[in-house]
């Protein structure tokens, strides 16, 4: 039996042609929006570094250095001036000096490299450290593999090859100074599946970051007159085994908030500030006493901690275990006096440490940023 040609009309083939144009516009503004997203750029000089305040783009990698044995300032100060010459490059759409993958450099998606060091930089300068390792908790399980650090390198961009191509090129420049002690890299949603205003969801389900200090408060929480900040890296492995055999309703008690709007137990909206004075109809707190938000709560807002976290998913092991969890960036004007506060009442009785591990830790001053021609550690190397 012959099949049939298949027989199209002209009028057929307008209106299928008609059809497809109509396509055509719509995926117009999607594929401009696309492009804008990986032409965006970031300043990378001022008076303080980028990486810090702004909307956190999609993709992170945190990486750590060790300094090798015999580096001094003099040597400190040639590896900070190529890294902030790499970092002014790359962050503008620019390959880096030697870049041999320069096609890989022209979509910066917003990139930003912010620089950190560790106390074991500062003693290598003959300097003494503006910080120190965080006391020891007793909720932590701390692995070296996941901790400390002289140097730290945070790179985020809204694309992930722009991040593993800034990695490499950086690593490879800091390589005659300084080896890798541990590399963590983290993810948010992508760019227009939220509104850029929008609370990172972690992958325990919590909106994370809520308490932010936003808008004014966030210049006296963060940021010290000279353009200086401090920064906790905490990696936090999530229980998820255990805390997926929770009710919805434990999960908020453990919490503090609704799980589906972020509000807080004793308001209806996420940002409506929480009511610990409260009774419920049993004539309970409806915040309960030691949820993660009451235990976290920073009423004077100079004492508040500007929380970028991102989540990591590793492979799971054999038997199907996930191993993820957050990668807890934290920044603040001084670690003791903001940061440890909240963690020693959080190490204490957060009802949420049943489900989340601490096994990672390090601390690290952020220098001020740099004018074009400067380089980022100036002011401490210089």
């Amino acid at each position: 039996m012959t099949a049939k040609p298949l027989s199209v009309s002209r009028r057929g083939l307008l209106a299928g042609g008609a059809a497809a144009g109509v396509g055509m516009v719509a995926a117009a503004p999607a594929a401009a929006a696309a492009t804008d997203i990986g032409a965006a750029t970031v300043a990378f000089h001022g008076p303080r570094q980028a990486g810090v305040a702004e909307d956190p783009p999609a993709h992170a990698s945190f990486v750590a250095l060790t300094l090798a044995r015999g580096v001094d300032r003099a040597a400190l100060g040639r590896m900070m001036r190529l890294l902030t010459d790499d970092a002014a490059r790359l962050t503008r759409g620019a390959p880096a000096l030697g870049d041999t993958d320069a096609t890989l450099a022209v979509l910066p998606a917003r990139l930003t490299v912010t620089f950190g060091f560790g106390p074991g930089l500062y003693r290598a300068a003959g300097l003494t450290p503006p910080v120190a390792d965080l006391p020891r908790f007793t909720i932590d399980r701390l692995q070296d593999r996941w901790s400390g650090g002289d140097l730290l390198l945070q790179i985020c961009a809204d694309d992930p090859l722009t991040v593993a191509h800034t990695q490499r090129m950086m690593i490879k420049d800091a390589r005659p100074f300084a080896a890798v002690r541990w590399v963590q890299q983290g993810f948010r949603r992508s760019p227009g599946v939220q509104a850029p205003e929008h609370t990172q969801r972690n992958v325990m389900g919590q909106l994370d970051g809520t308490a932010n200090p936003r808008g004014a408060e966030i210049d006296p929480a963060v940021w010290n007159p000279d353009g200086s900040s401090t920064l906790v890296v905490r990696r936090v492995r999530a229980e998820m085994e255990t805390w997926d055999r929770l009710s919805v309703t434990d999960k908020e008690n453990a919490v503090g908030r609704r799980m589906e709007s972020g509000a807080p137990l004793s308001g209806t909206a996420e940002h409506d500030k929480p009511d610990f004075a409260v009774l419920d109809e049993f004539g309970l707190p409806k915040m309960p006493d030691f949820s993660h938000v009451t235990r976290a709560r920073v009423e004077d807002p100079r004492l508040k901690i500007l929380r970028r976290p991102y989540n990591y998913d590793g492979v799971p092991d054999a038997a199907g275990v996930p191993d993820c969890g957050l990668i807890f960036a934290a920044y603040q004007r001084d670690i003791i006096e903001q940061f440890v506060p909240i963690q020693r009442r959080l190490a204490e009785k957060d009802l949420l440490n049943e489900w989340i591990t601490p096994i990672g830790s390090a601390v690290f001053a952020i220098p001020p940023g740099c004018a074009e021609g400067g380089w980022i550690g100036q002011q401490v190397l210089g």
